[in-house]
């Protein structure tokens, strides 16, 4: 290789890197403006000037202003992009380490199965004291969860089964669950199936600065992990063969990325309900945007989820007037329309 060519190939890495960056920064930046806009749009409008002061010194706007802002709207905005962020961030490791542009944590199991955890709870009224019933609904949806992802953990370990295979036990898992769900709905009363039915549609009503707390405490752990493991995705997006071949545990590799997605996953699910397909669109996007490089492609992913999420709950608190709707409705409607062109797309290529 000339040195001329050397240069222009290292210039095209630097140009590639700086545009990839910028495009980082812009996510982040329309992310903030998403979640103002989250914060000042509602039955009580605000100006940005009166949100931002009420943000930066509470004291400095009316009780009222104030207790809309920080105990109502922010918790609301904040929740569904950390929210929002899990799911994309889970989303893009599962494509990875199964090969499968249509994996994600709905389509495997892991919302489902929270669902049948939380429907536990609700419908047989277990109480546990002094735990809040709505901590030992959480904490009921995140085993579920967790157990769901054990279980594809275990098949992976014990049947060195192949992508094709986990794919196909998540779809089963994902009926399995459903079906227990629709049972418990079927012997619930009145009251309680009420309660399980609007939790299963997911809604970040239930935001409160402590659920909010622990997944953003949570996702601060986690991410860093999960781009520590950047190169070593990267090289498996090329195929199991090739990573192994670099010095990649494929084997480990996937293990740690299970728990990663499974306690995201598990932790969304249990603070908001079911919130769908954000983690299949999410990754999609990314990688349109940076490509496969997963310095780039997972941060691109959890802010692209944010992003998407944010202004989905944004949606869901104007699209009709005084009624605060379902943000898994939202989601998918726009999700189910996402999935269909993925299959097709993929149906067309032969794939």
């Amino acid at each position: 290789m000339t040195r001329h060519h050397l240069t222009t190939i290292t210039q095209a890495y630097q140009t590639a890197m700086r545009r990839h960056t910028v495009v980082l920064a812009v996510l982040g930046v329309v992310l903030a403006l998403s979640i103002l806009a989250d914060c000042a749009i509602g039955p009580a409008a605000f100006s940005p000037t009166t949100l931002l002061r009420a943000i930066v010194t509470p004291s400095g706007v009316d009780e009222q202003t104030s207790l809309i802002v920080w105990q109502i709207r922010l918790p609301y905005a904040l929740m569904a992009t950390c929210v929002g962020g899990a799911l994309g961030l889970a989303g893009a490791e599962m494509q990875t380490i199964l090969a499968n542009p249509l994996a994600s944590p709905f389509t495997l199991g892991l919302s489902a199965a929270g669902a049948f955890g939380a429907s536990l709870a609700i419908v047989l009224g277990w109480h546990v004291q002094p735990v809040p019933d709505m901590w030992l609904i959480a904490g009921c949806a995140f085993v579920c969860s967790a157990l769901s992802v054990w279980l594809l953990n275990l098949l992976i370990r014990l049947r060195q089964a192949s992508t094709g295979t986990v794919i196909l036990c998540g779809v089963a898992l994902v009926f399995s669950f459903q079906a227990l769900v629709s049972l418990m709905q079927f012997v619930a009363t009145e009251d309680a199936l009420q309660n399980l039915v609007f939790w299963t549609l997911g809604s970040l009503t239930r935001a409160s600065w402590q659920t909010l707390g622990l997944l953003a405490g949570a996702l601060a752990c986690i991410f860093p992990l999960s781009f520590r493991a950047a190169w070593p995705l990267t090289t498996l997006r090329m195929g199991e063969d090739r990573a192994a071949s670099l010095g990649v545990d494929v084997p480990r590799l996937r293990r740690a990325s299970l728990l990663r997605i499974s306690l995201l996953c598990a932790l969304a699910v249990a603070f908001v309900g079911v919130i769908g397909f954000i983690g299949l669109v999410a990754p999609h996007i990314a990688r349109r945007l940076v490509g496969e490089d997963h310095r780039f492609y997972l941060p691109a992913s959890m802010l692209g989820g944010a992003l998407i999420l944010s202004v989905a709950a944004l949606v869901a608190r104007i699209l009709v007037p005084g009624v605060v709707v379902p943000t898994g409705i939202v989601t998918a409607l726009v999700g189910i329309p996402f999935f269909l062109v993925i299959v097709l797309r993929r149906e067309g290529n032969g794939a």
